[in-house]
């Protein structure tokens, strides 16, 4: 849900599909994995959070410039880069690949993961309310237009992007803690570039609680499907999934849409009734 929300925090209201999740997410796992017995745990997790988004900042006055299906393969490429270039440095430097990491206990991991998941809700909400919340809407409708208005359409995205990425750290800093062991493929696995875009897109795409739904029910799937059918696992749910987006493009909560404005209706009728 942490990832799901952060990436649709930059892509959703701008349109720029950004598949940089996993590099995001592996610097915080990485930071954890080397200073984790040096510092405290809210400092490791903080510092790697903001070494994400240091990362985000400077990618992003790189290549949001890049628009469309390029601004895609960029952030894409830039997972595997650094994905590449951890093992090679492990494998031909340090000699040694992966890294031992301290562990935490479930319960521990769950609150902290929970206490994120609220502060990233509300930093979300107030961000959407906000004046940077309506340029990153008109970013996403008509950039061009947005720009002559006076909106500094480099600056919004650059920070916004950091602003996601560094949620993105924040949660990789913490799961990591409930593995013993990470590596390069692990940390930087492409599931984690790929995933917040289909779970946004499955749950509805503009709305937060679309984002959170389809988090919910695309991971309880995933699940459900590797624990039934694990040789056919992949399949199904790639299926599944497309199926969802072809026949439902405005996700789970655009389905239910309709019903909530007839009962909104009702309920506003009713009350003038009365």
């Amino acid at each position: 849900m942490i990832l799901t929300v952060s990436w649709s925090a930059f892509s959703a209201p701008t349109g720029y599909m950004s598949l940089a999740s996993a590099a995001f997410f592996g610097v915080g796992v990485y930071t954890m994995a080397i200073l984790g017995e040096k510092l405290p745990f809210i400092v490791v997790i903080l510092i790697g959070a903001m070494l994400s988004a240091i990362l985000a900042f400077l990618v992003g006055l790189s290549c949001l410039r890049l628009k469309g299906v390029y601004f895609s393969i960029f952030t894409f490429g830039l997972s595997e880069l650094i994905r590449h270039s951890v093992l090679f440095y492990e494998m031909e430097v340090s000699g040694t690949v992966g890294r031992l990491v301290v562990g935490m206990d479930e319960v521990s991991i769950y609150y902290t993961l929970l206490i994120v998941m609220m502060v990233l809700l509300i930093a979300v909400r107030s961000l959407g309310r906000s004046k940077y919340g309506l340029a990153l809407q008109s970013i996403g409708q008509a950039e061009q237009a947005a720009a002559c208005m006076g909106v500094n359409v480099n600056t919004v995205k650059v920070y916004t992007f950091a602003f996601s990425a560094f949620f993105m750290g924040l949660a990789g800093g913490v799961m990591v803690t409930q593995w013993t062991y990470v590596d390069s493929r692990t940390a930087f696995n492409m599931f984690y570039s790929f995933m917040p875009a289909l779970m946004a897109i499955f749950g509805g795409l503009k709305k937060i609680r679309g984002q959170v739904v389809g988090a919910i029910v695309l991971t309880l799937l995933a699940e459900s499907l590797l624990i039934k059918f694990p040789y056919l696992y992949m399949f199904l749910f790639g299926t599944l999934v497309l199926g969802a987006i072809l026949f439902f493009p405005t996700g789970i909560i655009g389905i239910l849409e309709p019903g909530e404005k007839w009962f909104e209706r009702h309920r506003k009728n009713k009350y003038a009734a009365s």
